[in-house]
């Protein structure tokens, strides 16, 4: 994993989102002979073609931060990651102070209200089942990411413009940067759009912890990919087209597929260096932590020339992680 760390200074992480959100900063990186061009996300209808699809993760970030407090007035926090399958009110959740708060703890929401009665750990680092005791949305924030300090003043700069299901714990921020605009101007020219739902966790965004990536265990996700979404990702293919996946996890998801040939499920795919690419010929991307998954991700698909673009970016002064600028990389085995 060490050859997946970069020098990320604090001056480069995206504190707020751009406004408009296409005029984000996009490295582009599609041509065989290895040239770059500095465009911005509005360009993304012009670098695209007739024929091409464009396939979006749809899902919606769950307001899953719940700032609680215990009897004694206390405080505690909940985030709230994923039900238990067939149980509605129990609740995967990170709990903080874990250790201050024994099963059976009950958490009131600001109003006074029973919301959360807290149980046994269900894993490492604060992890535990919890039981929701009232509908918990209406108290809960958006949950942002550590690396992002201050408040977001429109909680809707935090969802992309076509999220649909809430379901996820952080976004998919690839698709941050599109506007209506942009996508109706690539219907325009042609280029086709799809959707997928990967419900994204907060272990897509957690450094590996171990030096040899085999060892990494890799969390599961929910996806779904609707039979019109890979039925014209077959067809774009068999005519000459390009599959464009914005962002890791609309590759992630629909990787999965080509690899199991179930549309739905539970995907523990683990794309890294070695991975054959079946549907993905291109991939627009936010710039991403040092030592993480997504690093391997975008190796796979661009080979080693990820570092000389993230030099580059860093030199030209594009902004990285969940607010930060784009890259759109083709899959280096399909460049034309």
């Amino acid at each position: 994993m060490a050859d997946y760390d970069y020098g990320l200074p604090e001056r480069a992480v995206a504190q707020e989102p751009v406004e408009p959100r296409d005029a984000a900063r996009l490295l582009v990186a599609l041509a065989a002979d290895g040239s770059t061009e500095h465009r911005h996300v509005r360009d993304l209808p012009d670098l695209l073609g007739p024929g091409d699809l464009l396939v979006v993760n749809d899902t919606r970030v769950l307001p899953a931060r719940l700032r609680l407090a215990k009897d004694t007035g206390a405080a505690a926090e909940v985030l709230l990651l994923e039900a238990v399958p067939g149980e509605p009110d129990r609740w995967e959740a990170l709990v903080r102070p874990s250790r201050r708060l024994p099963p059976g703890t009950v958490l009131r929401a600001p109003t006074g209200e029973e919301l959360v009665e807290v149980g046994e750990r269900s894993g490492e680092g604060g992890m535990r089942r919890v039981r929701l005791l009232a509908d918990p949305w209406a108290f809960g924030q958006v949950p942002l990411p550590p690396y992002l300090h201050g408040p977001l003043p429109d909680p809707e700069r935090y969802q992309t413009v076509y999220a649909n299901r809430p379901a996820s714990v952080a976004a998919p921020t690839a698709g941050l940067h599109l506007t209506d605009a942009v996508l109706r101007r690539c219907r325009d020219r042609g280029i086709a759009l799809a959707a997928v739902e990967l419900v994204v966790g907060l272990d897509t965004f957690r450094p590996v912890t171990v030096e040899d990536p085999a060892d990494h265990v890799i969390h599961t996700e929910a996806y779904r990919v609707p039979a019109p979404t890979w039925e014209a990702c077959r067809a774009t293919a068999a005519a000459g087209g390009r599959v464009v996946a914005v962002g890791t996890t609309t590759v992630r998801a629909l990787e999965s597929v080509a690899g199991t040939g179930r549309l739905a499920g539970r995907t523990d795919l683990f794309v890294r260096p070695g991975h054959r690419f079946q549907v993905v010929d291109m991939l627009l991307t936010n710039f991403h932590l040092p030592r993480s998954t997504l690093l391997l991700l975008v190796e796979a698909l661009a080979g080693e020339r990820w570092r000389e673009l993230y030099c580059t970016a860093l030199a030209q002064g594009y902004r990285f992680l969940s607010f930060g600028d784009a890259m759109l990389v083709a899959n280096r085995e399909r460049q034309r």
